[in-house]
């Protein structure tokens, strides 16, 4: 395939997913907006999982002694991005990732973990601007 051809369809896929990355954007507390998300799939720092009815966004985060995968954004049928499970494990795997980590907003609780996921803690946010 030549580099154009992947390119377009990355820019397809982008755009296919808009509404559910903006949608999980809202969520985010202003961190990103959609190009910033853009461009980090551009660069490599981001990664794009689209599947037919829904995305995740992951990035991979390097701490000093152990790497994790990050789902970063999450949108469209719960179904479809748990059935990503075992991709994204893989991918985490190959990477050198220990395990993944989601911060998300409360509805995310029940399906996580009944899909084996725990809650080791809780985050916490205040603002000051």
């Amino acid at each position: 395939m030549l580099e154009g051809e992947v390119k377009l369809n990355l820019e397809d896929e982008l755009e296919r997913c808009r509404p559910w990355i903006e949608a999980a954007l809202e969520y985010s507390g202003g961190t990103h907006v959609f190009d910033d998300i853009v461009a980090g799939i551009r660069s490599g720092s981001l990664q794009l999982w689209p599947a037919k009815k829904g995305c995740i966004v992951t990035e991979i985060v390097c701490y000093p002694k152990l790497k994790k995968l990050n789902v970063f954004l999450g949108g469209g049928n719960l179904e479809q991005i748990l059935d990503m499970d075992s991709s994204v494990i893989s991918f985490a795997k190959d990477n050198g990732c220990k395990s993944l980590t989601m911060t998300g907003r409360k509805g995310w609780v029940k399906p996580l973990l009944s899909d084996g996921w725990t809650n080791p803690y809780f985050v916490y946010e205040k603002d000051f601007e």
